[in-house]
């Protein structure tokens, strides 16, 4: 795609966009904010949404779509259908994709692009499945953090619970959908493998920087001042910083996009790195504006890598903001209330019936959780009476699933499929709970 073409054909798309990330970001409710219920569910879902531009568009979403993008343009069709395809080997498939989340510490909603390159590029239902449940899921950090603060045990099952998950629920939906899954691998014309255009260890380094740039700007702070952990966490734009400046010398050296564009950039953002050093955002924005400059008006690939990171973002990022602004009014914000009060969902979660574990992973599903965010909140409900199964429900069942992650899903899979995929997290995680509960109810002490 010719970058003058794109700017002549997708400005006004890119300028409303961009509009209404800098109208969420910068949002003055404060001076706004109403007093009953109904209007404190509707500043929830502001505040929410200004809190999602802040934290999660530029930082994880834009970097997703950039590797998105990069999977549609530099993976072959041919070397996803052999390693994930409906007819590669379960064992590889789902091994594969069931560990992704050791790898990307993502939220429900981040990893949604890279769910849908993964599976518009061929991937078998089964194991793009085990993905999309396994990137937000099996976060090392956020089980550490689990097993520190709300105990050994919780933190152990959730990390089993997890890995189990992914596999089990990509196996039922490939089982539940494979006729349709036969019909798509008999009728899918794959195009002939021509070879890379580079070596296949340079495409794995690259794709290395990208996922580590996503990895080391999203890190977040560990629940003490010491270890390794927070060690990374006080380094982690210095961090940032080395991946960028690798991908510059990779877009230079085995891209061969233009190297003044490159170098003009790259010192633009150490001069703002520099001048800005307590506002890591705007250096960060600055990078992105000027990869977006440079991927566009190349005359090679990066002008096709872009044209895909902008589909993404075109089809996605509408959808993303409308879920999390239902979902601050019906739950609000981390310790905020919205049109449901906190003391309902308290109420419901206590003990360990079939019920309580139900109505916590029911619950669990349609909130919205940041990476790691889930552990404080239900540290919160436990404080409040929340019993131990319902909070290993929450704990499987929330982090991989939001009310925003769901209408994305469904615009990939179609309703039924994405009904299906809700129903079997939200059972699973309900009688895992349920067989935790009871463990604990048993245990001696």
């Amino acid at each position: 795609m010719d970058g003058n073409n794109f700017w002549r054909d997708e400005w006004k798309s890119l300028t409303l966009i961009v509009g209404v990330f800098i109208a969420c970001f910068y949002l003055p409710v404060e001076a706004l904010q109403g007093w009953d219920r109904l209007h404190d569910a509707f500043w929830e879902a502001l505040y929410l949404v200004r809190w999602y531009a802040e934290e999660h568009v530029l930082l994880c979403l834009v970097p997703a779509f950039f590797i998105a993008g990069a999977i549609a343009v530099f993976v072959s069709q041919a070397a996803v259908m052999k390693y994930l395809g409906p007819a590669a080997p379960k064992g590889m498939a789902y091994g594969v994709a069931s560990v992704s989340g050791t790898i990307l510490a993502v939220c429900s909603c981040t990893v949604l692009p890279l769910f849908a390159g993964i599976y518009r590029m061929g991937a078998g239902l089964g194991p793009a499945i085990a993905f999309l449940y396994s990137g937000p899921a099996i976060n090392v950090l956020a089980i550490i953090l689990t097993a520190r603060i709300l105990g050994p045990e919780l933190g152990i099952a959730r990390g089993i619970g997890a890995v189990v998950f992914s596999v089990v629920i990509g196996l039922m939906m490939a089982f539940l959908y494979r006729k349709e899954e036969l019909e798509k691998l008999n009728n899918k014309i794959v195009m002939p493998d021509d070879g890379p255009s580079r070596p296949l260890w340079q495409n794995a380094v690259f794709f290395g920087v990208l996922v580590a740039i996503l990895v080391f700007a999203n890190w977040a702070r560990s629940a003490t001042e010491e270890g390794t952990w927070h060690a990374i966490y006080l380094a982690k734009w210095w961090i940032t910083g080395f991946f960028g400046l690798a991908l510059a010398a990779i877009l230079i050296g085995w891209m061969k996009m233009s190297r003044t564009r490159v170098l003009l950039v790259a010192a633009a953002g150490v001069a703002a790195a520099v001048l800005f050093g307590e506002q890591p955002l705007v250096p960060f924005a600055l990078l992105v504006v000027g990869l977006s400059w440079i991927t566009s008006t190349d005359k090679g690939e990066g002008a096709t890598w872009f044209a895909s990171s902008w589909d993404y973002a075109k089809k996605i990022l509408p959808l993303l903001l409308i879920g999390v602004l239902i979902a601050g009014a019906l739950l609000g914000r981390p310790g905020q209330e919205g049109l449901i009060p906190s003391e309902w969902v308290a109420w419901a979660v206590g003990g360990n019936s079939l019920a309580a574990n139900f109505f916590a992973a029911f619950a669990g599903a349609f909130m919205y959780f940041a990476t790691l965010t889930e552990v404080p909140i239900v540290q919160g409900l436990i404080g409040n009476g929340m019993g131990e199964g319902p909070a290993l429900a929450l704990l499987l069942a929330g982090p991989a699933l939001s009310l925003p992650n769901m209408l994305v899903i469904r615009s990939v899979l179609g309703t039924k499929k994405t009904l299906t995929f809700v129903a079997l997290v939200v059972v699973m995680a309900t009688i895992s709970g349920l067989l935790y509960g009871m463990w604990v109810e048993a245990s001696p002490g």
